[in-house]
């Protein structure tokens, strides 16, 4: 069995870094999906693929892949930049601004 290990990106409809501090260990799908002639659904032999763990460390996600004999390749997240501006919110409201703020 093939795996993969990682830490999700953040979703990109919000700002939140919600559920991306956890390593997540995906199975590489083992059979090809179908699609269901009469009423068009995809559909896969392969139950494996629906499942998805998580650990708090990439050292226990890779434990675990060793104790159960996944073959498992992990993915180092790219580090992401500060957004930080100079004056920051509250710069928006400043009531020394040399310019006129509009929108």
């Amino acid at each position: 069995m093939r795996a993969r290990i990682y830490r999700p990106a953040r979703n990109a409809m919000t700002s939140g870094m919600a559920k991306t501090r956890k390593w997540v260990l995906d199975y590489a799908p083992a059979s090809a999906r179908e699609v269901d002639p009469l009423m068009g659904w995809t559909s896969s032999k392969d139950t494996q693929s629906q499942v998805r763990l998580r650990f708090d460390s990439k050292e226990a996600a890779l434990d675990y892949a060793q104790e159960h004999g996944i073959d498992a390749e992990v993915v180092d997240p790219k580090p992401r930049g500060a957004n930080i501006r100079q004056g920051g919110y509250g710069e928006n409201f400043a009531t020394n601004r040399r310019t006129p703020w509009t929108h």
